[in-house]
């Protein structure tokens, strides 16, 4: 099984921490995350927010790419539809040569109104935008020369140098749910990645169409990553004290916040849909999360694996509010208690 660690550089603002600070101590970290032997480092993409989030995923990962030499860096997930797809596909590209092949672009449509308004895209039209877009980010990263005729994107006879250093081109993950998009994911052969707001039977359902999704085309997925908000101390009540807040925080200010907009549904572990953000507190969604010792991971882990088919945790450890020392200190013991039981 493989392990990657999520750094999300998302700053409460009443909290004590700095959106540089952290940003920074994710850059001075990452080499001590190779050395544990992860596989991967993870970032992801918000606009907006006031506790910051990552507006500048590929930035960031340049910056770890710096420092490492070895470590997977992977998008999960990147807002594809907020950009140019011709410059999404230089920018990778680049990235893909800077460091030496590591790249996995994870990448899904959106859900975020206000990131579309700001960015002046219509969010109407985000599904069938992104969709062109990966048209154009695989053509650019595997022709010699591209061109396209679409509904959004009209581009002519085009050729993109550098292209990635891995091929046919880095790996796509898509990170999304709906049977529609999950049939789309499995045309592109894309890895479905499970996301850290669904419970383990709500995984289960879109492994199981992703899969047949997968039968229809002829693809065989190598792997089948799932995000996990995850954070191990000594004692139980330790990580809790420490990751209860940071968990709260991101169900209450991202995921309920947007189901009691009306948005995007949220339910809590016993299926009451969430209509108040406020409402919610570490016991609602404790489900969806690995918030103890590493015994209680052992267990969580083995749990996912088994009955949903996970091969690669991505641990969302830097949690909001949660600083890089911190952060650090429950890889470590993830790294030395956690991981050999699956390796």
């Amino acid at each position: 099984m493989k392990f990657g660690l999520s750094f999300s550089v998302v700053v409460p603002p009443d909290g004590p921490l700095s959106w540089s600070q952290v940003a920074q101590d994710m850059v001075r970290l990452a080499p001590e995350v190779e050395a544990l032997g992860f596989d991967s480092l993870h970032v992801l993409e918000h606009h907006f927010q006031k506790d910051g989030w990552n507006p500048s995923p590929l930035l960031t990962l340049a910056a770890v790419s710096a420092v490492t030499t070895t470590l997977g860096l992977t998008t999960d997930i990147l807002v594809a539809t907020l950009y140019n797809p011709v410059k999404l596909a230089e920018d990778t590209a680049v990235l893909d040569n800077l460091s030496n092949g590591r790249l996995t672009l994870g990448v899904a449509p959106g859900y975020v109104s206000e990131e579309f308004a700001g960015l002046m895209v219509p969010f109407e039209t985000r599904v069938r935008r992104f969709e062109e877009c990966m048209d154009i980010i695989q053509a650019a990263w595997s022709q010699d020369e591209f061109s396209y005729d679409g509904e959004f994107f009209k581009i002519p006879p085009t050729s993109l140098m550098p292209r990635p250093l891995q091929t046919p081109h880095p790996p796509i993950w898509y990170g999304v749910s709906g049977p529609k998009m999950l049939k789309k994911a499995a045309e592109r052969n894309a890895l479905f990645v499970g996301s850290p707001r669904h419970t383990v039977p709500e995984l289960k359902e879109h492994v199981s169409a992703y899969r047949l999704a997968c039968d229809a085309v002829g693809f065989k997925p190598a792997g089948l990553p799932i995000g996990r908000g995850l954070f191990i101390a000594p004692s139980r009540q330790e990580a809790i004290d420490i990751a209860g807040p940071a968990v709260t925080h991101l169900f209450r200010e991202l995921y309920a916040r947007k189901s009691a907009e009306g948005a995007r549904e949220l339910r809590s572990d016993d299926g009451t849909l969430i209509v108040d953000s406020n409402a919610v507190d570490f016991e609602t969604f404790q489900e969806r999360y690995i918030i103890g010792t590493p015994d209680d991971a052992i267990e969580r882990i083995q749990q996912l694996r088994d009955e949903v088919g996970m091969t690669e945790l991505v641990a969302w450890t830097q949690l909001p509010g949660i600083s890089g020392e911190q952060a650090i200190a429950s890889a470590r013991l993830l790294a030395k208690h956690v991981i050999p039981e699956f390796r």
